[in-house]
Formats: structure tokens, C-alpha cells, sequence
């Protein structure tokens, strides 16, 4: 191989890499829902996850609407830009369809 190559091959790894740590987590809005909503809630995780199935948390997300949807779950509960991807990926894995129960 010629070093250019190799520098490209390097440079593709790097980015595949890069673009799998910078991916929304379930796991991870879990955390971010029993850190930032669940009191302002009052219910657990699985209860605001199962209030819609998964297609409806595709719609809802796909429309831009994610934060209106958990302030009208949650009145008073505000969530950040930053955090949407992460809670939204959390509300879709444990969505009523789905067989999957959070632990919080």
C-alpha cells in the first residue's frame, strides 16, 4: 500500500470510530431523564416511555415536536436541544411496543 493510501484507510477508521461515540444512547437518556425530569414528572422512566409506541415517538420526533410532547407529559419539564436525541432514543427503546422495561 502507498502511504496515501494508508493515511486515507487511517483517516476512515478515525471517522467511523468518532461517529459511533457521537450517536444518541438509550442508556444515556436514561440517566439524563432520572437526573433531569423524573421529579419534575412524578412517574418513573417506563411509565413516560410507555405513554406512546414506538411509531408515535418517530412521528413525534420526526415533526420536531420531542420537547412539546414530554412538556405536555410532563408539564413544567423543559428539555434541552442537547438532550433530545439522547431521551428520545431512551423513550423509543422502551416504548410501550416494545417488551422493554427501563430500571428506573
Amino acid at each position: 500500500m502507498t502511504k496515501t493510501t494508508k493515511i486515507a484507510v487511517a483517516a476512515l477508521l478515525g471517522l467511523a470510530v468518532l461517529s459511533t461515540t457521537a450517536s444518541a444512547d438509550a442508556n444515556k437518556g436514561k440517566k439524563l431523564y432520572m437526573k433531569k425530569m423524573k421529579s419534575a414528572c412524578g412517574f418513573s422512566g417506563a411509565k413516560f416511555a410507555t405513554k406512546h409506541t414506538q411509531g408515535e415517538w418517530e412521528k413525534i420526533k420526526g415533526a420536531g415536536q420531542f420537547a412539546a410532547e414530554a412538556a405536555k407529559i410532563c408539564p413544567g419539564v423543559k428539555v434541552k436541544d442537547k438532550y433530545v436525541n439522547d431521551i428520545y432514543d431512551f423513550a423509543y427503546e422502551f416504548a410501550s411496543d416494545s417488551g422493554n422495561v427501563p430500571s428506573c
